[in-house]
């Protein structure tokens, strides 16, 4: 006699899919599904499903039905769709398993294969030309000569051949192929792609090589094949290679920690190896260009710039009392300069026009794409000037900083890759005086903070000023900004005492990256100055005595490096172009 069919039970209010679940009466499954996977139909004496039907009863007369339960099998109709589900699972399920099967079968054969790769050992070949060291991108032919043709040895040093090198680096990128591996060097001067081939691609080393991982490369230099592309279209063929420093790989693999769709805040933490990447790398090597060239044009320009190096710990302020960063000074309280300035106008008497490249530090709590809690300050003061001298001077200043890094063609061409769209500003800067443009936001309808039309004495606000920036499309001197929104030094312009003799410049795509001024140089009118921001005079005694003893009209200016940075080489944002930005809530690594 035939056992009883088996009854499984589901009931998708109060059962669990899961393991808590048996599909007994108590503890029903959730879903037809589930019963099934758990307890699989069969063709003859399978289990029976039973869903529990709920229908009101009789009123008892108290106003509330009492709710009728009862278990019954499951519609036909439910089976055949459970049923086609089940096939799938099934189906997706053999599929998992064939999937393991082979995962497992290949990491088996994985570690046969590094197993056997272990019993691979390379040697140095003592008859071989003694290599010469170079750095990955010296092309002196003097010193490298490239092998071009054919040959059917992969490394031939007979005369007339290409130098046996020795070069170190980092694996920048990684190309394996049957019996032969393409791997790029990095050493921070230039990129040279390696090719390894024979043994060299079966040792252990090469079977789990990792991108970064550190080499030493031997090997012959060649031209690169026509219609092949590598670095500066040559490659080194090695004959033999020494890991220094293995990478790690897995999760723990580079291109894991900081992924291209990596959030800000990760790509921050591990701007360490960020870092590594082309487009940081080429952002810090413009860096260093510009900074040799503002160097360079402050000492060719007439007159000359003395580079000065003035404190960051000062007892002063010059942007306003809010933006600074305070902290204790043996007792004393003291801060982080916001600029250089005030110590700069004091040196010119004896060292004439000065100029210095300086950390400066706004405790400004913006999140802004162009603001920086620490900046590279490029600072000048030039000393018996007018107005119009000092943006001549500017507008020279900046072009030729621009023309002293590209005629460097490695620059060129980094600017060129970083921002296509780069050009050369042109000349002479559009010059807009402030009134002027709150005249033009108005006829353009760009609204204030407030939504409001802008109106005279408004501070014009950063998305206005980008705005009118970027519709303009080119760099723009805009000037004489009223006396309220300014700092307390600027002096006011002689025609209109509304307004101060200042400047701010304006970049496509970023906005201001220079202000500057005339600085007041009547002692009466800097006192007057002071009482009007209410500022004690007395700590400024070293500033006030330049009016004192021999007074002069002079004038200078900020730039920050980061944006004209930024704006050179096409960056969303100046953090790109800061080392390891600090900005606010982030002082790390």
């Amino acid at each position: 006699m035939a056992a009883p069919s088996k009854n499984v039970y589901f009931d998708e209010e109060s059962g669990k899919d899961d393991a808590s679940a048996d599909g007994s009466q108590q503890k029903p499954y959730k879903t037809l599904l589930f019963a099934h996977i758990q307890n699989p139909p069969a063709a003859s004496d399978g289990p029976q499903y039973l869903t529990l039907k709920k229908e009101p009863g009789a009123d008892q007369g108290s106003g509330v039905s009492e709710i009728h339960r009862e278990w019954v099998l499951a519609t036909k109709t439910a089976l055949k769709k459970a049923g086609n589900l089940y096939d799938q699972h099934k189906k997706k399920q053999a599929k998992g398993d064939e999937l393991a099967i082979r995962e497992k079968q290949g990491a088996e054969k994985r570690q046969q294969s590094l197993e056997e790769a272990k019993k691979v050992q390379i040697q140095q070949d003592p008859k071989l030309p003694k290599a010469v060291k170079i750095r990955l991108n010296e092309k002196d032919p003097a010193l490298v000569k490239l092998r071009s043709g054919k040959s059917e040895k992969d490394v031939d040093y007979s005369e007339g051949r290409g130098t046996r090198v020795r070069v170190t680096g980092r694996v920048h990128r990684l190309r394996t192929q049957k019996d032969v591996i393409f791997l790029t060097l990095q050493d921070g001067y230039g990129l040279l792609q390696c090719v390894l081939t024979g043994d060299l691609t079966k040792t252990y080393d090469a079977m789990t090589m990792t991108l970064e991982t550190s080499l030493e490369v031997y090997g012959e230099m060649w031209e690169v094949p026509p219609k092949q592309h590598a670095p500066d279209n040559r490659e080194l063929h090695a004959d033999y290679y020494n890991v220094i420093g293995k990478a790690a790989g897995d999760k723990e693999a580079i291109t894991t920690r900081v992924s291209p769709d990596a959030d800000p805040q990760t790509l921050y933490d591990n701007r360490h190896l960020v870092l590594r990447g082309e487009n940081s790398s080429s952002v810090m090597k413009v860096r260093a260009a510009l900074l040799r060239a503002f160097r360079q044009t402050y000492e060719e320009i007439t007159p000359s710039c003395l580079e000065v190096t003035p404190p960051c710990m000062v007892q002063t302020q010059v942007e306003g009392g809010a933006t600074l960063f305070a902290f204790d000074y043996y007792g004393q309280k003291a801060y982080l300069t916001q600029s250089s300035q005030l110590y700069l106008e004091t040196c010119l008497p004896s060292l004439g026009n000065v100029f210095c490249v300086a950390p400066s530090f706004r405790a400004e709590k913006s999140q802004t794409r162009r603001h920086l809690s620490e900046y590279t300050h490029i600072e000048a003061e030039l000393d018996f000037i007018t107005f119009d001298n000092l943006l001549a001077h500017l507008e020279l200043v900046m072009c030729q900083v621009i023309d002293i890094a590209l005629k460097n063609p490695q620059i060129a061409k980094l600017v060129q890759d970083l921002n296509p769209k780069f050009q050369v500003p042109e000349r002479p800067f559009k010059r807009m005086k402030y009134a002027d443009a709150i005249d033009w936001l108005v006829e353009h309808d760009i609204k204030n903070t407030e939504g409001e039309p802008h109106k005279f004495g408004d501070d014009i606000a950063e998305a206005a000023e980008r705005k009118m920036t970027d519709i303009i499309n080119r760099p723009i001197f805009l000037t004489h900004f009223p006396t309220e929104i300014k700092a307390f030094y600027m002096k006011k312009d002689p025609q209109d005492a509304r307004v101060t003799e200042s400047v701010d410049c304006l970049m496509p795509g970023v906005g201001e990256i220079v202000g500057g001024s005339m600085r007041m140089d009547d002692y009466e009118e800097l006192m007057e100055a002071y009482k009007r921001v209410e500022i004690d005079p007395n700590p400024y005694y070293w500033y006030t005595d330049q009016r004192k003893y021999g007074t002069s009209p002079h004038g200078g200016y900020g730039l920050g490096l980061e944006r004209f940075l930024a704006w050179m080489c096409g960056r969303y944002t100046v953090k790109e172009c800061s080392l390891y930005p600090r900005f606010t809530d982030r002082c790390t690594p």
